[in-house]
């Protein structure tokens, strides 16, 4: 069973990443092909609002000039889906967002194809909005029928510098826990 991860930060393998890294580990542990995915100084805008992949219905965007049309193919592949975000400004990344719409739409417009898979979120902030942050990219799994786990705590870990977040304790034991959990419901689901 696979399990691909997404970083919608901008700085390739900072704090979003290795709280990632640390989910994947536990999966891999329980005998899951993980990947990770990073948006960093990868094209990608949000939808336009076309429609086209209404009419299309071929689980793709029709804006093909990016990144996103990878990620909802990888996204499809697999039975478990993270999503990572930064906090920016209180809220997920720009790449983050711009890829919750287009693959929600695509989503919904083919059938829910995202539905039953098992989703998680991590979120890597300084100080404020990690809430926020979480809260937005779980609606996403919500929204297109997805089942999300829990953890020991929310799913988040705190530091400013690159590096800091593996100092955060109980952001390491929480990332651990959740993909325990996620390779149990995983299972659980599509075993």
């Amino acid at each position: 069973m696979k399990i691909v991860a997404i970083n919608g930060s901008a700085r390739k393998d900072w704090n979003t990443a290795m709280l990632a890294r640390h989910v994947l580990r536990e999966l891999e542990k329980r005998g899951f092909e993980t990947e990770l995915i990073q948006l960093a100084g990868k094209k990608i805008q949000g939808c336009i609002a076309c429609r086209k992949c209404f009419e299309n219905k071929n689980k793709r965007c029709s804006m093909d000039d990016d990144v996103v049309n990878e990620c909802i193919g990888k996204m499809l592949g697999a039975e478990g889906i993270l999503l990572a975000s930064p906090v920016y400004f209180s809220d997920l990344s720009a790449g983050m967002k711009a890829l919750i719409e287009r693959a929600g739409y695509v989503a919904r417009a083919n059938n829910e194809m995202f539905r039953r898979k098992v989703g998680a979120a991590v979120v890597a902030a300084r100080r404020s909005g990690s809430m926020h942050t979480l809260d937005s990219m779980n609606h996403f799994f919500l929204v297109t029928q997805m089942v999300i786990p829990g953890s020991t705590y929310w799913n988040m870990g705190f530091g400013l510098e690159k590096g800091d977040v593996e100092k955060d304790e109980d952001a390491i034991k929480n990332m651990s826990v959740l993909g325990e959990n996620m390779a149990w419901l995983i299972k659980k689901i599509h075993g």
